[in-house]
């Protein structure tokens, strides 16, 4: 009878133990779910009248009619959105890397843009270098610039202290990567010593900066397409450090790269923005991510300076392919490609 008893209590707290575990998660998950929160686009161009003034606000359908503009012209796709991604290096100076994500959580896409460094742009400044916007206003001016470049609005911004690059590169084990050449570079002014061999191999968060950070060699020697071919590898690289951290192992440790979220990162999302930001990419998987680079020539020149030249009806198709949030089609009109 106690027996009996003693098995019938023992399957009372196996029951109960599961129904609260059952809760707990679903708890846990409805917590989850209340602060994940789509964000907010950025509004569209503002609309002009006539006489060229902008509206202070936005205008109806029936205002804009009566103003003869085309609203349509500025109806954004569902659930799209552009942030901008940079990488700051205060031993270079300045945003060094400069990445546009378009997401598309509609149809569960990620692209991703490397904007070169050296990008021409149409300024006043005497070196109209897509690198030199951060010294002329911050990464709010850099945010400007790439927006009047490509014709479209930049909704959010993600600055990445490139210390955090290193410290995720060791939270998540390090990187398998195959090295595209032979890395050979000392800098004693900088303490920067970069030694690799061409090949794979495992790399922990250090090593994986200095690979990411190489341009050449002491003795000049480097990638064949020089900066293009230095975009190449980091794309490469983020992709490693995409399909490593989206796997299933990696989960366990999302508090500790919160916390170097944190410490590193500076955003304009908000908390359950990011959060359901990084819902749409766990969907995504790494499999629907892919990188582009705005194509253009890295040996352009401009009045007697080199520079990274776009490629007009290129960079066009790309943004309209990839970038634009837009329903409607951009048009070279859209778009402030300087061209030499």
């Amino acid at each position: 009878m106690s027996r009996n008893k003693r098995k019938t209590t023992a399957l009372q707290a196996i029951a109960v133990t599961t129904v609260c575990l059952l809760f707990v998660t679903t708890a846990l998950v409805g917590l989850y779910k209340c602060f994940s929160q789509e964000p907010a686009p950025k509004d569209a161009a503002p609309a002009q009248g006539p006489d060229g003034s902008s509206p202070q606000e936005p205008l109806d359908a029936v205002s804009a009619s009566r103003a003869g503009v085309d609203l349509s012209a500025h109806a954004r796709k569902d659930h799209f959105y552009t942030i901008l991604l940079g990488g700051l290096d205060d031993e270079n100076g300045g945003s060094d890397t400069n990445l546009l994500v378009a997401l598309d959580a509609q149809n569960g896409t990620i692209n991703v843009v490397s904007l070169p460094r050296d990008t021409l742009l149409n300024v006043s400044w005497s070196v109209k270098k897509l690198n030199n916007a951060y010294h002329h206003g911050g990464f709010t001016q850099t945010m400007s610039e790439v927006s009047r470049l490509l014709g479209i609005p930049v909704d959010y911004y993600v600055t990445v202290d490139l210390r955090a690059f290193e410290e995720l590169v060791d939270e998540i084990g390090g990187v398998d990567f195959d090295i595209p050449v032979d890395m050979d570079y000392d800098d004693a002014y900088q303490g920067l010593h970069i030694h690799f061999e061409k090949g794979p191999r495992h790399l922990n968060g250090q090593e994986a900066l200095q690979v990411v950070r190489w341009r050449q060699n002491n003795d000049g020697t480097g990638y064949p397409t020089a900066d293009i071919g230095r975009i190449g590898t980091q794309q490469a690289f983020l992709m490693a450090v995409a399909r490593q951290t989206l796997q299933l192992s990696n989960w366990d440790k999302i508090g500790a790269m919160a916390e170097i979220f944190q410490e590193w990162v500076e955003t304009d999302l908000k908390l359950s923005n990011l959060i359901w930001v990084g819902e749409q990419a766990l969907t995504a998987g790494s499999d629907n991510i892919a990188f582009h680079t705005l194509p253009g020539d890295g040996a352009g020149w401009y009045k007697g300076g080199s520079y990274y030249v776009l490629d007009p009806e290129a960079t066009l198709e790309m943004v309209n392919t990839y970038l634009n949030p837009y329903q409607q089609d951009l048009t070279m009109d859209d778009l402030d490609i300087l061209v030499p």
